[in-house]
């Protein structure tokens, strides 16, 4: 069998998070056809307008997830309700070219650039409900992710971190610089932090990764290494 085979696995986790002292039964799961409609429900509550609804997800787009990466396509309940998502896809990664943009790396969302022979995990989208924010559930889907690179063999996850900080200052420093501020504690860029809590290293600023005035369209790439990669 294919390790990397996208129909060889089923993920379907169950744990705990909490409201205040309140437990409530967190389920990450692979999504499914039956979760399309609540899938772009969160989709619109995590983009308001003035984002352009063409760039929530679709249905057609979430078919192909299911069809050529079912694995990667993760979700998270709480207390059965449908409220976050982890779109992921596989792709080979030479870190001496890291330059590319999102739209390439996923052909528009689509992710029809999977590869099922890669090294590399890739997150396409995280997304979380603003209702269910404060419960640790990008973490928790992150973990999942990182469950899944260690169960495939792949070398690493990997993914772009926007800099939402960045834009309002960078015409004071450059975005490399902007990094090593936030890495040496002189800044605070909440995604970039975010990910740093979630275990995740920077390995590269990449360039027009997307339209994204907040970040000046710069992204920091950072993976997670597979602690159990062979010698």
């Amino acid at each position: 069998m294919n390790p990397n085979s996208s129909n060889s696995w089923i993920y379907d986790k169950q744990s705990y998070v909490f409201r205040g002292k309140q437990p409530a039964r967190l389920t990450i799961r692979n999504y499914q056809e039956r979760d399309i409609e609540a899938l772009i429900d969160i989709q619109r509550e995590c983009f308001p307008p003035p984002y352009p609804s063409e760039l929530w997800w679709n249905r057609e787009q979430l078919l192909e997830h299911m069809a050529r990466f079912p694995a990667g396509a993760l979700c998270a309940e709480v207390d059965g309700q449908l409220v976050g998502s982890l779109t992921t896809l596989i792709t080979s990664f030479d870190p001496a070219h890291a330059q590319h943009s999102w739209a390439e790396m996923t052909d528009n969302g689509y992710i029809r650039t999977h590869n099922p022979d890669g090294d590399t995990l890739y997150v396409v989208d995280i997304s979380v409900s603003p209702a269910a924010r404060g419960l640790g559930l990008g973490k928790q889907m992150l973990q999942s992710a990182y469950e899944l690179v260690v169960a495939l063999g792949l070398e690493r996850l990997l993914g772009g971190g926007r800099m939402p900080g960045y834009g309002t200052v960078q015409h004071e420093v450059s975005p490399q610089q902007y990094v090593e501020d936030v890495l040496h504690g002189q800044r605070k860029d909440p995604v970039i932090g975010f990910l740093l809590h979630c275990g995740r290293t920077p390995l590269s600023v990449v360039a027009d990764y997307l339209d994204d005035e907040e970040s000046a369209n710069y992204a920091l790439l950072m993976e997670w290494q597979n602690p159990f990669r062979p010698i």
